[in-house]
């Protein structure tokens, strides 16, 4: 029996069932206007194509949360179509189309732990780690001062990802990126 929740208990990231299909919430609103219905206004992304969009249902429906199963997987290789994954028990590998994955693909790198979220049997995401270690591949050269107010510049790391770094961070050494918002944490070596 699938386990229902309300407005009330909704967070980015939620995952739902509708219509027979697994949606994360990117964003909700909870209206509650005088005299009229209250409305819930969410940002879905569908999980099997990737799409986003918004969704209104009326203020107090209960939502479905899916019946999802969850994989420790080890990223494999890239096509340029698609990712493949390994289930590491198993040994069978999942291909994963590029739209399906977004904007994780930047923090992928060949042999990196994910967990493979599985939706009636076929994979639809991977989770990451809060964090992951990438290796600066572009950092433009600092100047003599430009630490006195604390700065950062730009640098691009091995997946392509371009972070903003404390100025003593050059090409070369390997920060720690958090996987939610896309920031520096901290110098690795």
């Amino acid at each position: 029996m699938p386990s229902t929740i309300t407005y009330s208990d909704l967070r980015r990231g939620t995952l739902l069932e509708l219509d027979g299909e697994v949606y994360q919430v990117m964003d909700f609103k909870h209206v509650i206007m005088q005299q009229r219905t209250p409305t819930l206004t969410l940002k879905l992304r569908q999980l099997r194509s990737g799409k986003t969009f918004e969704r209104n249902l009326p203020g107090y429906t209960k939502l479905t949360v899916p019946d999802t199963e969850t994989k420790e997987a080890q990223y494999l290789f890239t096509d340029g179509q698609s990712y493949t994954f390994m289930d590491t028990e198993t040994y069978d590998q999942f291909p994963l189309p590029n739209d399906k994955l977004g904007d994780l693909v930047k923090f992928l790198t060949e042999g990196a732990t994910v967990t493979l979220l599985i939706f009636k049997g076929e994979p639809v995401t991977i989770t990451l780690p809060n964090t992951v270690d990438l290796k600066v591949t572009d950092a433009p050269s600092s100047y003599r001062g430009d630490t006195a107010q604390g700065g950062r510049k730009p640098v691009t790391l091995e997946t392509g990802l371009i972070v903003n770094v404390p100025m003593h961070v050059n090409k070369g050494q390997v920060v720690k990126v958090d996987t939610r918002t896309g920031d520096y944490v901290a110098l690795v070596k």
